[in-house]
């Protein structure tokens, strides 16, 4: 590349020809309808938005010319861009700096040419918007002012271009940011671990519809006495509140499980600890809660306790399902509360299930509030380990098919 045709600062400026991201790109109509109205103005046949790259003039928009880029050397975008006010050649076959120039030694027949250099804000030119004539002419006052006006269009919207791809990487950041921090809070919800309990098979899952935000949907196993506690629920709202209803929750019947406890005495306690922590009456929590109390080899005692949550249900050896409990009142809206303790057994080899209701909706359906969906999907897999059976949960998991946070406990009688 002749050094003539260089400018000063060419590093830079290809610096910010990269920093605008325009090379390559697809046609666009604001810069085609910027050239056609250039060309009409000027009543030339070509007028083009051209960038100046290392090797390359490549054209963002060409009317009147099929060709998408030429070499660099010699052209006369390159010779434009060396200066800060439009650059023109009345005649290009008298004029000295135009005379090799195969563009106008050659068949193309180039004879007159104006060029007016795209600067960017601090000052570098990436190319020029240019009218091309296959006849000399001369050219007013007013219509370089016009070609200058045009060309700042085309700034402005390169400008606007990059403001829009900084928005959205900035938004994309953001998004990032935002699931890092509920990844964080929603795994502080969740135990870091699962218990190994003699005579028991556990596995659980957690979904969440929004990677980006909190959900109020929870899980828990604690070992207590003989056996242990399990627990699914769901605290109203999403967000930080809904965070922050989670962690009461989940920590008051933790605390209740220190004690001699049932059921339906730590849903109570519940119920009262939320009424006192939350004075508004939407901040409530619904809970399936069950006591478990395992004999290897021999089989399971369970007593549950619901408070306005989706029953648990039973997949019995032979695939018959059960629902187990009796519904009671959500926690943490009704004073006074009542809430029933139900017992039941589990045989070697059947499987308690408990669920949010974020997965009655993604199995059955959005509105859909019965779980014979999941009763259907449960029946085929009677007799499996507690993971296959969460596994073959998850297979009817599908993004799409999340319009809520969805969780699940599996615990299998060994």
């Amino acid at each position: 590349m002749t050094t003539g045709l260089v400018p000063a600062d060419e590093a830079d400026r290809i610096a910010a020809v990269r920093r605008y991201d325009v090379l390559d790109t697809p046609p666009d109509g604001a810069f085609e309808r910027i050239t056609a109205l250039a060309a009409r103005l000027f009543e030339v046949p070509i007028a083009i938005v051209s960038i100046v790259d290392t090797d390359r003039i490549w054209f963002k928009s060409h009317h009147g010319l099929d060709v998408e880029q030429i070499d660099r050397e010699p052209g006369l975008c390159a010779s434009a861009i060396l200066h800060n006010e439009p650059w023109l050649v009345t005649d290009a076959k008298v004029d000295p700096r135009t005379l090799a120039n195969p563009l106008v030694a050659g068949e193309f027949g180039l004879r007159f040419y104006a060029g007016v250099p795209l600067t960017t804000t601090d000052g570098y030119n990436l190319g020029t918007l240019c009218v091309i004539d296959h006849e000399p002419r001369q050219t007013t006052d007013d219509e370089l002012a016009t070609l200058s006006d045009l060309a700042a269009l085309v700034m402005d919207e390169l400008e606007l271009r990059r403001s829009a791809r900084k928005t959205v990487g900035l938004e994309a950041e953001l998004r990032r940011n935002a699931e890092d921090v509920a990844s964080s809070l929603q795994e502080s919800l969740l135990p870091p671990a699962l218990p190994r309990l003699a005579g028991l098979d556990i596995a659980a899952r957690y979904h969440v519809a929004n990677r980006d935000q909190v959900g109020g949907d929870f899980y828990d196993v604690v070992p207590s006495g003989p056996g242990c506690a399990a627990v699914v629920g769901d605290a109203c709202g999403k967000g930080t509140k809904a965070a922050s209803l989670t962690g009461t929750a989940r920590w008051a019947l933790r605390t209740v499980m220190l004690d001699e406890w049932t059921p339906a005495a730590a849903l109570s306690t519940l119920n009262r600890v939320l009424l006192r922590a939350h004075e508004n009456p939407e901040r409530y929590v619904t809970v399936a809660l069950a006591d478990i109390r395992p004999e290897a080899g021999v089989g399971a005692d369970v007593t549950i306790g619901i408070g306005g949550h989706p029953h648990p249900l039973v997949l019995r050896r032979d695939g018959t399902v059960t629902a187990l409990g009796e519904t009671g009142p959500v926690a943490g809206w009704v004073p006074d509360a009542r809430f029933v303790d139900v017992a039941d057994r589990l045989e070697v080899g059947d499987l308690l299930v408990m669920f949010t209701d974020g997965l009655i909706e993604a199995v059955a359906g959005h509105g859909v509030v019965d779980d014979t969906a999941i009763r259907a999907l449960l029946a085929p897999m009677a007799g499996r380990p507690a993971a296959e059976v969460a596994d073959g949960i998850d297979a009817r998991l599908g993004d799409d098919a999340l319009l809520d946070d969805a969780a699940f406990l599996v615990i299998r009688s060994t």
